[in-house]
């Protein structure tokens, strides 16, 4: 089992920045990606961003490319999600995400994912 526990949502206005935090627990080593989704009220989940555990490499949704960055530490076992130039449909719960299947690279749908974390709300004020 893996857990995710995700940190550093809050209220910002328009033009500023979040920076999320996932810190994943237990079996680590079988992760393969992690990846961030949102949802916003009355909306289906969407995805966010991706990472690969194996060399890094990232993947980003279009509505959020070029304004948000992921990365990981791999000492501490985190993911982040740098959010900048945020706008206010950004806003939404953001949930942190964890492969251990070996889906094929980039995974983007969030069947492929297998673990979550309890979500961390964003709200963007215009």
């Amino acid at each position: 089992q893996v857990q995710l526990v995700e940190s550093g949502g809050g209220l910002v206005q328009a033009g500023g920045s979040l920076r999320l935090s996932c810190a994943a627990s237990g079996r680590t080593f079988e992760i393969f990606a992690m990846g961030w989704f949102r949802q916003a009220p009355g909306k289906e989940r969407e995805f966010v961003a991706a990472i690969s555990w194996y060399d890094s490499s990232t993947y980003y949704a279009d509505s959020v490319k070029g304004r948000f960055t992921i990365s990981r530490d791999a000492a501490k076992n985190t993911v982040y999600l740098q959010m900048n130039s945020l706008k206010p449909e950004d806003t939404a719960a953001y949930y942190c995400a964890a492969d251990s299947r070996g889906s094929s690279w980039p995974i983007f749908g969030d069947y492929e994912y297998n673990y979550w974390g309890q979500g961390t709300q964003v709200t963007v004020s215009s």
